[in-house]
């Protein structure tokens, strides 16, 4: 069987112990991303099993269509917004999901994300290589309030963490995130205003989906202090676009840290944030450390190993004939 993997940004699959799964059938790995339609269909061309890392690449029918070996998308993670599943089952291709979720990771890159913006690490680190002086003053987490915007599992490691360092925790969101709060003993924001405008730092741990896109508006961030951070690890598209970056360049709020962009990955450095000194940017490494690595990829791999031995699959177009 012709196995294409899709998008190893980190090139480092084959060297996950999950990895062994695959063996024996014909591998092919991909690293340098591309969301071009005619490069991936010369990538496909070929392939019976794609695993694909969710929402890197869009996969529609005129992709599909093209592609006549293919017989089961193998994602990593739970969905994808950028598959048609309709088209998938048209054409006899299965597509199964995974369903681990993994919260320690995000909410450690998080926290570090909330301590290099806010002691100034990266923006030093920088000026010491390029022997500039004198030192900037930096702003300490305790005693500050931390806001966390959707109480959920990522966000309750990220406030008990940041409570250890000192911090007063205010939370904001769904009337779940309120009776989270209440259980765990953290204040609940009297309003939405309360919220944005009294906190030091602002991290947000949404769920993205219709509800949620572009939930935090312009208004909200400019409600903030001037000291204040931002800190998105979550979802870009959770924010208004462009509201982040007419936000900063406003002075409120007055730093922002973040992992997360609406079209990934970044390239050739090309993106406002990047271009501001007030801003710590990553390239989504939140999920990617190696354990939710052999998690997440050993469930797709795990679903092509029972597709290729014909047991059930877990699959997000259950109505799929498959293709023969």
């Amino acid at each position: 069987m012709h196995i294409v993997i899709a998008d190893d940004y980190q090139n480092c699959v084959k060297d996950l112990n999950c990895f062994s799964t695959l063996q024996g059938n014909e591998i092919t790995v991909y690293v340098e991303p591309t969301k071009d339609k005619a490069k991936l269909i010369k990538r496909f061309i070929n392939a019976e099993v794609i695993v694909v890392v969710r929402e890197r690449i869009t996969i529609d029918e005129e992709l599909l269509k093209s592609l006549p070996k293919l017989k089961l998308i193998a994602l990593v993670g739970r969905n994808s917004k950028f598959i048609d599943y309709a088209a998938c089952t048209k054409y006899g291709i299965a597509v199964t999901h995974g369903e681990a979720a993994s919260h320690l990771a995000p909410a450690e890159c998080t926290l570090a994300l909330m301590l290099a913006a806010r002691r100034n690490i990266v923006l030093e680190a920088a000026r010491m290589k390029a022997g500039l002086f004198p030192i900037t003053l930096s702003h300490r987490l305790s005693g500050s309030i931390l806001g966390i915007y959707g109480l959920g599992e990522i966000g309750e490691v990220v406030a008990k963490a940041a409570q250890g360092l000192g911090m007063h925790i205010l939370i904001w969101g769904r009337e779940g995130s309120f009776d989270r709060a209440t259980s765990l003993g953290f204040e609940v924001a009297k309003s939405r205003e309360d919220f944005f405008s009294r906190s030091d730092v602002i991290s947000i741990h949404l769920r993205y989906n219709k509800d949620t896109f572009g939930l935090v508006k312009l208004a909200d961030l400019m409600m903030m202090k001037p000291t204040a951070l931002l800190v998105n690890t979550a979802r870009a598209e959770l924010i208004e676009s462009g509201a982040l970056e007419k936000a900063l360049e406003s002075g409120r709020p007055g730093y922002a840290a973040v992992d997360v962009y609406e079209n990934e990955p970044i390239l050739d450095g090309n993106h406002p944030l990047l271009k501001m000194d007030n801003v710590v940017c990553l390239p989504h490494l939140g999920w990617a450390d190696h354990d939710t690595f052999e998690l997440y990829f050993g469930e797709a791999f795990d679903q092509v190993d029972c597709f290729l031995k014909g047991q059930p699959l877990r699959l997000v177009n259950k109505d799929v004939v498959f293709k023969t």
